[in-house]
């Protein structure tokens, strides 16, 4: 049975979480349909084009994403204290980027006048744009029907372009944000679509590369921050350097004529992190078939379910087998 959104996401317990959107049936998103022979790579810009374009409206940034044939991949980190930090005109200003508002707003925008009653009116819309800003399900429904809406124009039909709401896995630590980017910056490879990390086509991976070749990283992804310290500012709490590295190595164990070739030395990341680099291999495989829901170790786990009050406790054998 779904479980309902507001039971998935809990920011006190993790701002980092893992979307993926299907396609209806054996519609493609992307990619070229073998029986009719179309081709549907020109959409992979769309998908893309739009996710970067969001981050700049919306105070979610993308760690991760991979565009497949049928479906996305998506690593979001939500960040609430942008969001509470807007001002009123700016957020309904990022509103706007997005949708062209109502009366009272255009007339807040346009510096005319409000009596007391539109301003109490317009401070409660505002705080509901804030929410929505910080919102993991509205960031989704706006890529979404912003792709859904051009490939049903292409492909001149009408109806659900999705295959249901998308799905969503908290990533409740370090552990579990690593391998679930390191899972989807490895879609690509897996599926047969590149053989090398820097030749995957949009994705997060090839711009982080492209990227780091000139001694930067891309503004329109959240950045790597290094290894977690006492003043820690924004960005992902891993060494740019050592995750590049370790997808690559990742990379090459998946290759069926080099399975657990490498050694743990030469993961410093999975050392640091307490994963063995055979659970590793499982988790980049097999994330998804693993887990089913919001993943971390089982102490984060435990603590997640009780701040939604959650008598369940999914993934816990998993999590113990792969993540303790």
């Amino acid at each position: 049975m779904a479980v309902p959104r507001k039971q998935q996401v809990s920011l006190a317990d993790t701002t980092y979480y893992h979307c993926i959107s299907r396609c209806v049936r054996r519609a493609f998103l992307c990619g070229e349909d073998k029986v009719t022979g179309h081709s549907f790579e020109h959409r992979r810009a769309w998908v893309e084009d739009k996710l970067l374009e969001l981050t700049k409206v919306f105070c979610i940034d993308v760690c991760a994403y991979a565009v497949m044939s049928n479906h996305t991949h998506i690593v979001l980190c939500v960040d609430e204290k942008k969001a509470n930090r807007l001002n009123q005109k700016a957020v309904i200003i990022r509103w706007h980027k997005l949708f062209k508002g109502n009366l009272l707003t255009q007339k807040y925008l346009s510096c005319e006048p409000l009596n007391t009653a539109e301003v109490n009116t317009l401070a409660e819309m505002t705080k509901v744009f804030r929410n929505r800003l910080k919102d993991i399900s509205w960031f989704m429904r706006v890529l979404n029907e912003d792709i859904a809406r051009k490939a049903n124009f292409e492909d001149n039909c009408t109806g659900r372009f999705w295959e249901g709401r998308f799905k969503s896995q908290a990533l409740l630590d370090e552990a579990a944000l690593a391998a679930c980017m390191a899972y989807v910056d490895l879609n690509p490879i897996r599926a047969k679509m590149a053989s090398t990390p820097e030749k995957s086509d949009y994705t997060s991976i090839q711009q982080r590369i492209n990227a780091a070749l000139k001694g930067t990283q891309p503004k329109a992804l959240l950045k790597f921050a290094g290894d977690p310290r006492k003043h820690m500012p924004k960005g992902l709490p891993f060494e740019l350097k050592s995750y590049i590295e370790l997808v690559e190595l990742t990379g090459r164990i998946i290759r069926e004529d080099k399975r657990g070739a490498i050694s743990a030395n030469e993961l410093p990341m999975l050392t640091r992190l307490g994963i063995s680099p055979e659970n590793w291999l499982t988790l980049t495989t097999q994330f998804t078939k693993s887990f089913h829901g919001a993943v971390g170790k089982p102490g984060n786990m435990i603590e997640y379910c009780e701040h939604l009050k959650k008598k369940r406790r999914p993934n816990i054998a998993n999590v113990t087998a792969l993540l303790a």
